[in-house]
């Protein structure tokens, strides 16, 4: 794959992969057919694991590029495979916990590591990104097993609302709130303020934090 990925710089890699990942998720929606949307999550979820899971393992056979290629086909199958099956479900829950424990490694490495560095603070806004892309998924496990949790969507199979509800959760963790997608049950109502809390949260703290952070240290240096 090229010159290897360290922590001062992975999460740059991170952020591209994570707007890749958003913009071709639009693009598979408006262009392309439902098929698509695996091979878009599959380019994504191996470029998360080269950028922040590898760093714990300098050995991963996914960093060479013929590694690289067969993680997203073995990804893009096993996808289709599961949806073909009726495992819908258990391909979410992958999806599910992998984006979470990618945040976690990922704010470990933020938090925990070192001075504050721009490399962190993008790092810091990967995570934002990937705690909308957890509750999309949730958001999707709860769609497919109540029908009508939510108002504006129907009851489709969940690859065909995937782009419909990585918009929703944005939306409502940015507390934007459109209303064109609602949520129609006590537990979905709960889930949607609960994001919008973490997110204003979030950005207020944790970012802000580390940006004064390093504010700080660069007049600390020049100084």
């Amino acid at each position: 794959m090229g010159k290897p990925l360290s922590e001062r710089d992975n999460f740059i890699h991170l952020t591209i992969a994570l707007i890749f990942l958003l913009f071709s998720i639009a693009l598979a929606d408006q262009f392309a057919s439902a098929a698509a949307q695996f091979i878009v999550q599959a380019v994504t979820l191996v470029t998360l694991a080269v950028a922040v899971w590898s760093i714990h393992s300098k050995r991963s056979w996914y960093r060479t590029r013929l590694g690289f290629i067969a993680a997203i086909f073995i990804v893009a199958v096993l996808g289709v495979f599961l949806n073909k099956t009726g495992l819908h479900y258990a391909y979410l829950i992958i999806m599910l916990v992998f984006f979470s424990l990618t945040a976690g490694l990922a704010a470990r490495q933020v938090l925990f590591t070192g001075a504050i560095d721009q490399n962190k603070i993008l790092g810091a806004i990967c995570i934002y990104i990937l705690l909308g892309l957890i509750w999309a998924v949730v958001y999707l496990l709860i769609a497919q097993m109540i029908p009508n949790a939510f108002n504006g969507q129907t009851a489709v199979p969940w690859y065909e609302n995937f782009a419909d509800f990585v918009y929703f959760s944005f939306v409502s963790l940015t507390t934007l709130g459109f209303g064109d997608i609602s949520p129609a049950v006590p537990v979905t109502r709960f889930l949607v303020y609960m994001e919008a809390v973490v997110g204003q949260f979030y950005i207020a703290i944790l970012v802000a934090s580390l940006v004064g952070v390093r504010v700080s240290s660069m007049q600390q240096e020049k100084s």
